[in-house]
């Protein structure tokens, strides 16, 4: 047999030696009770996973007009994002609205998603009590609920949404005729019935990224992920330029609009750095601006020196 024969053979056998091969990465250990309990913050429309707590709509309107009313309008009207509010009842018309109230057929898949996701610039931060505020907020802007009114865990699963029986996913995000955003069925069919570890992490591995534990925010989310360090990176982690761009306003003023206000101001750097943290209005017209109370106050002043330096 010739040389190029046999190298033949070789190339056409080598992948059926490799994929005879079992797999082993090598990689994980056994989550312990503690780190699954951190992850597992799903909340199911009977109320299950619900945490204790409570909130008024009074408490949630203070909240909301601080952290939410940027975005979602001050009466969830929307300012850029999803509206929130209204359209309860025209699902079935021919121009139907799809909000927080219209479309939603648990209060609990409300308190799930805010407690997963809101607000945007700094996700699971909110305790459970400003969560249960704010749910009872949004729902009394869509005047599901009294403006007196107080949820907790045993309340909030007896809400009754005006779309309790009509939930559907066919339709596209925004309108009832659009394109479903999914279309995927679960088989629910021969699923293993026994799950088996085959691998862990070998030892010399486990620590090589340093404690996990101490980069989780109580074992659910990172609080210390790895730290901008330019203004422009500070601005795109602190979910500035959702509302600010550089030259162009969007929600609020461009950056280099805020740089030519306050140009020869030498106090303006503390001064603006503070104001980031603790948000507020008035300066540039009745919109809030949602506090940054998770910046580092040398990263404020960065995030400061970086947009009055022409944001470069």
């Amino acid at each position: 047999m010739s040389r190029s024969c046999s190298a033949a053979i070789a190339l056409v056998a080598l992948p059926l030696l490799v994929a005879a091969a079992p797999l082993q990465y090598g990689f994980g250990k056994p989550a312990t009770t503690q780190e699954i309990a951190g992850w597992d913050i799903d909340v199911r429309p009977d109320g299950t996973g619900l945490p204790k707590g409570r909130g008024s709509v009074a408490e949630g309107q203070a909240i909301y007009d601080e952290k939410c009313a940027s975005c979602h309008g001050t009466f969830g009207e929307s300012n850029s994002y999803l509206q929130i509010a209204g359209g309860v009842g025209s699902l079935a018309s021919d121009q139907p609205v799809r909000t927080t109230g219209s479309k939603l057929n648990y209060a609990t898949t409300l308190w799930d998603y805010i407690n997963r996701a809101m607000p945007f610039n700094a996700p699971q931060t909110l305790g459970a009590n400003e969560v249960y505020a704010l749910t009872a907020y949004v729902l009394n802007l869509n005047d599901i609920l009294p403006a007196d009114a107080v949820v907790d865990r045993d309340s909030l699963p007896r809400v009754r949404m005006p779309n309790r029986d009509g939930f559907t996913t066919q339709h596209g995000f925004m309108t009832r005729d659009g394109k479903p955003d999914t279309h995927n069925t679960a088989c629910m069919k021969d699923c293993a019935k026994e799950v088996r570890v085959s691998s862990e992490m070998p030892d010399y591995a486990r620590d090589q990224h340093g404690n996990l534990a101490e980069q989780v925010r109580g074992g659910s989310a990172p609080t210390e992920p790895r730290t901008p360090k330019s203004g422009l990176e500070l601005a795109k982690a602190s979910a500035c330029t959702a509302c600010h761009g550089v030259n162009e306003r969007i929600v609020g003023p461009g950056f280099r609009e805020v740089a030519a206000k306050y140009a020869g101001d030498s106090a303006a750097v503390g001064r603006l750095a503070a104001k980031i943290k603790t948000g507020g209005s008035g300066a540039w017209g009745a919109i809030p601006m949602p506090a940054q109370p998770q910046l580092k106050d040398a990263d404020a002043r960065t995030l400061v020196q970086w947009i009055l330096s022409g944001s470069k």
